[in-house]
């Protein structure tokens, strides 16, 4: 990683247009991955403030706040508190991983990811439902009763969802798909408002994973697709029914 320069942001010249009040974050992202694939930057360069770039681009500072920590999980920058924002290196180095992940920047793709990760998922649990061992359901287990008694908390909640489907990958046995899947679950995450905020939701969610576990223990091929499908049908239009990350 190239060291960090002491760069006056106030010098770096932004060629940058003004995106509508209240558009997503991912329009000033988008301007952003502009700006640092222009070749202007140096590896290592610190870029404008949060203020100087939401003036230029006539938004909230939010906006650019969610766009530079979205760019941050990408790589493409490094966010060092108290100090600022940084380029983590050149524009050949950004180009490929901006081609790469470019679709995460779409949020109007949000569909399509649903449509892969659902397919994905429905796969992972039918190897899993076929190659999982007992200390691979006994950790599922685990984290299914950590759902159960975070019902309550939403915050809890999601942080067992997240690790049930993560453990559900892995005992696929095969880490492609579970990488595939993390990095799915990634560009969800940045867009989307995907929190279960409900109690009925949250138990809406915890009878489909327990649905799922119970099928893979058994090993039923068939009830696991189908719980799997079931789970994915309604998680899916929970994140398409929720609000995108936009300016608040």
């Amino acid at each position: 990683m190239p060291a960090f320069s002491e760069n006056d942001p106030l010098n770096i010249r932004l060629e940058l247009e003004s995106v509508p009040a209240g558009s997503p974050a991912s329009a000033v992202a988008r301007q952003l991955v502009t700006l640092l694939t222009t070749g202007e930057l140096a590896p290592g360069s610190r870029l404008p403030s949060e203020r100087v770039i939401a003036e230029q681009l006539g938004v909230g500072r939010s906006a650019v706040r969610e766009a530079l920590a979205a760019l941050e999980i990408l790589g493409i920058v490094q966010i060092r508190p108290g100090s600022g924002t940084y380029l983590q290196g050149g524009t050949s180095d950004l180009l490929p991983t901006t081609l790469s992940w470019g679709l995460m920047l779409a949020s109007n793709r949000t569909r399509e990811l649903l449509e892969v990760r659902s397919s994905l998922e429905r796969t992972a649990a039918i190897l899993a439902a076929q190659r999982a061992d007992a200390a691979q359901l006994d950790e599922l287990q685990e984290y299914l009763e950590r759902q159960r008694v975070a019902l309550d908390d939403p915050q809890a909640f999601i942080e067992a969802d997240v690790r049930f489907h993560v453990l559900l990958a892995r005992a696929a046995g095969n880490d492609v798909l579970a990488d595939l899947l993390q990095s799915l679950r990634s560009m969800l995450s940045v867009w989307v408002g995907r929190r279960v905020r409900t109690r009925q939701a949250t138990e809406a969610a915890y009878e489909e994973h327990r649905a799922i576990l119970d099928a893979v223990r058994a090993g039923d091929v068939a009830a696991t697709q189908r719980a799997m499908d079931d789970h994915m049908a309604t998680a899916s239009a929970r994140i398409e029914n929720a609000d995108p990350i936009s300016e608040r």
